[in-house]
């Protein structure tokens, strides 16, 4: 039969028996954490063993292309031209992952072997890469074949791109894309990374918040020095970082520099998030009512604002704290932020406001290669209400359109660079610690994922939004 609801019931066996778990417990194998250059092979194994083969086996044409930034963290693009004249899709995703910390997982978990386990909460999967980004694409990849192995075709051609420097705030992708848009250049982007917001139903996100990461540094002088000695004459490094910090974020995490965060909430974003309730899950920590700036609702902090975090705080030793007046204090904070604030004002407002505030020893430097960037589709693109009434066909849910992501992804290179609309499909959730130890994901997430993508990829071949 070439039905929707065959290739639906195609899906729904292939992950019942065991086919999609299989899948993924090969993508999980390979250790590619891209911060790590002993793992330049693994990044490379992904693609031209693991991806290479699956798209080949698709009718895909893949080819490597070199990253110019970061050479150990290439692309892959892979093409299924059916028809030039055809309307063309675009889809994304990273094989790479945050370092496994080894050694930091519940229960001695080996973060590279998935292991299923049975929660109080339900069924989990643990392992790196499960939730962020190997098992996401490979519900998409594994949706668009059965699409085409029940269709015979899907009606339209597709780009696939798959980066391995996403966690590293993926450098080259913009030079790459910017180079390559009219080999990449397509009609609409359906991609999935980040959480859902909620684990009873699905949502879709039109775009994603900007990444800063920033390094702060002050060093007075080289090497420790006895604090019963030295202690009341040597400055502590730490202790005047600490002040400075709390001169850009107030205790109750409000930033206090006007040009870090936006004026104002627009209209239509604050309408669209009227309708997004923020709660914490079974599995998820209980949220601080009182953190955050003040007036906002819950989704209104996290989709709609601004945030300044640190994430790290280091001085001195430790691991084996000495009775020494520490040397040097480094932080590395983060601002989040919204399409409607410039993220190139931020690190020369910091520099002069330290400056101006007796902190001009203190360097403020990116920590990270690139920055992530704001970006948003229009909410009445008409790929939304198409979108949203297929996946409600498909799941019989009330799909919540979110205007944009809390987290970073490199949306905008692919809206505003390439300039095709973007539609995120989350297949994880909030609590899946992701970027943290004992990773994991839901099954019953990951089998609504590939019946959604299914309906969407199948949906497509019968018209294009807008088209």
């Amino acid at each position: 039969m070439t039905t929707r609801e065959a290739a639906l019931d195609a899906v729904r066996e292939y992950f019942d028996t065991g086919g999609f778990r299989t899948e993924l417990t090969e993508r999980v194998a390979v250790q590619t954490s891209s911060r790590e250059e002993e793992h330049r092979a693994d990044l490379m194994d992904y693609l031209d063993r693991l991806m290479r083969q699956r798209f080949e086996a698709m009718g895909f044409s893949v080819e490597i292309h070199q990253n110019t930034l970061l050479d150990r963290a290439p692309f892959l693009v892979a093409k299924r031209i059916e028809d030039p004249s055809l309307p063309t899709l675009f889809c994304y995703g990273h094989g790479d992952t945050v370092p496994g910390e080894e050694g930091r997982w519940a229960d001695d978990r080996n973060p590279w072997r998935l292991e299923v386990a049975d929660t109080p909460s339900g069924e989990r999967w643990y392992g790196r890469g499960t939730a962020d980004n190997k098992g996401q694409h490979a519900i998409n990849m594994e949706a668009m074949r059965h699409v085409i192995e029940t269709r015979g075709k899907l009606g339209y051609n597709v780009t696939f791109l798959i980066e391995m420097a996403e966690e590293m705030g993926s450098p080259g992708l913009a030079e790459f894309c910017r180079d390559n848009k009219e080999m990449l250049a397509a009609d609409l982007l359906i991609a999935s990374d980040g959480p859902r917001f909620s684990t009873d139903g699905p949502d879709i996100k039109l775009g994603t918040r900007g990444g800063l990461n920033i390094r702060f540094r002050l060093e007075y002088r080289e090497g420790g020095h006895h604090s019963g000695n030295w202690g009341g004459l040597l400055a502590n490094p730490a202790i005047v970082l600490m002040h400075a910090l709390t001169g850009i974020v107030g205790r109750e995490g409000k930033i206090l520099l006007p040009e870090l965060k936006p004026a104002q909430i627009k209209n239509s974003v604050r309408d669209a998030l009227g309708h997004v309730k923020v709660v914490s899950g079974p599995d998820d920590p209980e949220i601080d009512p009182w953190w955050g700036e003040p007036g906002l609702t819950l989704a209104e902090k996290v989709f709609g604002w601004n945030t300044f975090e640190v994430l790290s705080f280091i001085t001195g030793d430790p691991e084996k704290p000495q009775n020494a007046v520490p040397p040097f204090a480094e932080a590395i904070c983060q601002i989040r932020f919204v399409v409607d604030t410039d993220p190139d004002v931020f690190l020369p407002t910091i520099r002069e406001h330290l400056a101006a505030n007796g902190f001009g020893d203190i360097t403020v430097e990116p920590a990270r290669m690139s920055m992530l960037r704001a970006s948003r589709l229009d909410p009445d693109h008409p790929a939304v209400p198409w979108a949203v009434a297929s996946m409600e066909k498909t799941t019989g849910k009330t799909v919540t359109v979110i205007p944009n992501a809390g987290g970073s992804l490199p949306n905008d290179i692919f809206l505003n660079g390439i300039g095709m609309p973007t539609i995120w499909v989350p297949h994880s959730y909030t609590g899946c610690s992701q970027h943290a130890p004992n990773e994991h994901v839901l099954p019953h997430l990951m089998r609504e994922g590939l019946e959604m993508m299914t309906g969407l990829f199948w949906d497509l071949g019968e018209g294009f939004p807008g088209k």
